[in-house]
């Protein structure tokens, strides 16, 4: 059994809050995100360092890669976009901070883009039906097969970072974010999970509780007003 939050965007307060719940009721389980730490809400700095101190794995987010390749690399295709996706109050929250910028950054690079576990299969955006032909055809019973062609298909509209297709039922319980739902959704075609709920919106911050490739629990927490750029 583990716990998987959705999309934090800068969320700090309201992370916070989200996972006092998850301890209070599951105060032995190991938790992970479905990335995009940075970007849109105020304080991105403070979220990271939050996952790092709180020990909160996460697959990187098409945000997350954004950050890290504008300034890292500017001309590289993933970063160049970053400008006009809620870039601003990320580049606030290190104004006090930049000594940590690199770290983070080095931080963010060294994460996987999927957690392939017992209980489910965590990435950011999934695994689209689109990505299907280009799939071994034995994949499902060993998944890490899909892995070439998950780094081959990285920027890539259908590809894990950035996917909104519909996904492939992969033979286990994907559990993804970056498609905003107001709710936690499942869809049983797919075999998965949507826990983005729009955090930055002013919705709520959602983790399921995942169990053998079943959701048993649905944890959300309102967003705190503060964490909203406005």
């Amino acid at each position: 059994m583990i716990a998987v939050i959705g999309d934090i965007h800068g969320c700090f307060h309201t992370l916070k809050n989200l996972l006092v719940q998850i301890r209070e009721k599951y105060p032995v389980l190991e938790i992970y995100s479905v990335g995009d730490l940075v970007d849109r809400g105020n304080f991105s700095y403070e979220v990271i360092e939050f996952v790092k101190s709180e020990g909160i794995k996460f697959t990187p987010g098409n945000h997350d890669y954004m950050m890290y390749y504008f300034i890292k690399y500017p001309t590289h295709e993933i970063g160049r976009p970053w400008t006009h996706n809620g870039y601003e109050p990320t580049l606030l929250s290190y104004n006090n901070h930049f000594d940590k910028l690199n770290e983070h950054l080095d931080f963010i690079i060294s994460k996987q883009l999927y957690y392939d576990l017992e209980d489910c299969f965590i990435s950011h955006a999934g695994i689209s039906r689109a990505m299907k032909s280009l799939l071994p055809d034995d994949y499902q019973k060993d998944l890490s097969k899909m892995n070439k062609t998950i780094q081959a298909n990285i920027n890539s509209e259908a590809g894990i970072l950035w996917t909104r297709d519909a996904l492939l039922n992969i033979g286990k319980l994907q559990v993804v974010g970056h498609t905003i739902k107001r709710e936690v959704t499942f869809t049983e075609k797919s075999n998965v999970v949507y826990i983005d709920t729009g955090a930055f919106l002013g919705n709520k911050l959602s983790a399921v509780i995942v169990e053998k490739n079943k959701v048993v629990d649905t944890i959300f927490e309102r967003t705190d007003q503060n964490d909203i750029n406005k």
